[in-house]
């Protein structure tokens, strides 16, 4: 990045709880990068763009503890504005999930017999969202009937081949494509990049609509789950499970439960049946028990799993 670059750094205060590194990590599959996200060395860096603008986000965890949180934030860019770096601010604390409030996730936890051991031992863990709720439901689209390994495959492909790049201090960043440039790639374009017939199809659909201004993801965040879950399997190549996690990676509902998820079933059948694999019916009445908090108990299976510590950490194994 070259040009009118501008720089400006900031404090972001979330509510406690709140545990940066375990998030961070958790954020990241336990690896230095995942997708778009980059954490390394205790930072956090993540391409966004914003109002056309290619900008770049550094966070550190400055603060005293877990219950005491802070987070020193960097951002640079091309061309940015008082007004982009307001936006990429609130961007980051909507990613972070800063201002959610969770004492009440850890007082229906530490009732819940099931559940008290898996919080106690990923206290301070916030459930964190894509930039967009188009990101969000892009990748659950991509994550479709497909392992994990090839589902990460696939997003790599995405972002190296039709994300926007940009290069800060000699280092070059990738941020995840905008709809237009999905759009405009087609399907062909996925084709060639691995992606079934398919999924190319249903993207592309959705990256039009996204372009055009016909389809507000993002303003699918305002309304009751069960309305704004209505909304999107209304979509070509939505089902139950791609809206779900969208309404949980995408929107930030604290209620999402993707209870087709065999992962979750299998996790489920571990921590609150009899060891063996949960139905997806059975799953879903028993997390009757977590409402409206279930994003967050599917947040804390998935965070010890990426760990590979769930048996561990959910006191089952």
């Amino acid at each position: 990045m070259s040009g009118d670059a501008r720089g400006r750094s900031f404090e972001i205060a979330p509510v406690p709880p709140y545990n940066f590194g375990l998030t961070a990590d958790c954020m990241t599959y336990f690896q230095s990068r995942h997708a778009a996200d980059v954490y390394e060395d205790g930072e956090l860096r993540r391409a966004l763009w914003v109002n056309g603008k290619g900008a770049v986000a550094r966070i550190r965890d400055v603060g005293d503890s877990v219950d005491a949180p802070r987070l020193a934030v960097d951002v640079i860019g091309e061309g940015l504005t008082d007004g982009d770096f307001a936006e990429v601010e609130g961007i980051l604390r909507r990613m972070l999930c800063a201002d959610v409030d969770i004492a009440p996730f850890y007082d229906m936890a530490r009732a819940d017999a099931h559940l008290a051991t898996l919080a106690g031992n990923l206290y301070g863990l916030r459930l964190t969202l894509a930039p967009t709720a188009y990101e969000a439901l892009a990748l659950a689209i991509l994550g479709q009937q497909i392992s994990a390994h090839v589902a990460r495959m696939l997003r790599e492909l995405l972002i190296e081949t039709y994300g926007g790049r940009m290069t800060i201090g000699g280092r070059e960043y990738r941020a995840f494509p905008e709809p237009d440039a999905v759009a405009a790639a087609g399907v062909e374009g996925l084709r060639a990049i691995k992606f079934s017939g398919r999924k190319a199809e249903y993207i592309c659909d959705i990256s039009r609509l996204a372009a055009s201004g016909e389809l507000d993801l993002d303003g699918l965040a305002g309304l009751p789950s069960d309305e704004a879950a209505a909304r999107l399997t209304a979509l070509r190549g939505v089902g139950a499970w791609t809206a779900q996690w969208t309404l949980i990676r995408g929107l930030g509902h604290t209620d999402g439960f993707p209870h087709g998820d065999l992962a979750l079933q299998r996790m489920m059948g571990a921590l609150a049946g009899d060891g063996e694999r949960m139905t997806g019916e059975e799953a879903l009445a028993r997390s009757e028990v977590w409402r409206p908090w279930r994003s967050y108990a599917t947040t804390y299976m998935f965070g010890a799993a990426r760990a590979g510590r769930f048996g561990e950490w959910a006191g089952v194994g």
